[in-house]
């Protein structure tokens, strides 16, 4: 098999001789290889390979992808607990918030339903009123997609929700 790269900017590597259209930027063997990568795929063995290579996992585990996200936002979002755990093992910040939607890994994880990283995260201390860049809470974020039995879990946890306004003016409920 033939390998070739991009003279011009050397960004692009592809295999010429056995599939033309098979290219992949730096940026996305960057990612594959990523803490971001195996947090959202949920390889625990991967996560920990690379916290235990690293010089510093607290710093490693607090980089931002280039959307902004750290590896909790995608574990969070994507229901992998022990990679969450594993994450703030390692001084993860709980309530990091993403670079253009001031998402929290509380949010990610209310919108995609998964209420036991929700509970996860806010028995480990995750700041249950902060608002995303749209002014909404994980209540209005549960909310939105018809998650009925998590609304009683975050008024009980944090009963001042219900108050807050999103950018439009909007309660949650």
């Amino acid at each position: 098999m033939d390998h070739k790269c991009n003279l011009i900017n050397h960004s692009t590597c592809c295999v010429s001789s056995a599939n033309k259209s098979v290219q992949q930027t730096l940026s996305e063997m960057d990612w594959e290889r990523s803490i971001w990568n195996a947090a959202f795929t949920g390889d625990q063995k991967r996560v920990q390979s690379l916290l235990d290579k690293s010089n510093n996992p607290k710093e490693l585990v607090n980089s931002l992808d280039n959307s902004g996200y750290t590896a909790l936002h995608y574990a969070a979002r994507n229901g992998h607990l022990n990679i969450c755990k594993l994450l703030l093992d390692h001084g993860a910040y709980i309530n990091a918030q993403t670079r253009s939607g001031k998402a929290t890994p509380l949010h990610k994880a209310a919108c995609s339903g998964k209420k036991n990283i929700i509970m996860f995260l806010i028995n480990n201390g995750a700041q249950i009123d902060l608002q995303d860049s749209d002014g909404k809470t994980v209540l209005h974020r549960v909310t939105e997609n018809k998650q009925v039995d998590l609304i009683s879990t975050l008024l009980e946890a944090c009963p001042k929700l219900k108050d807050i306004k999103d950018n439009r003016g909007n309660l949650a409920i």
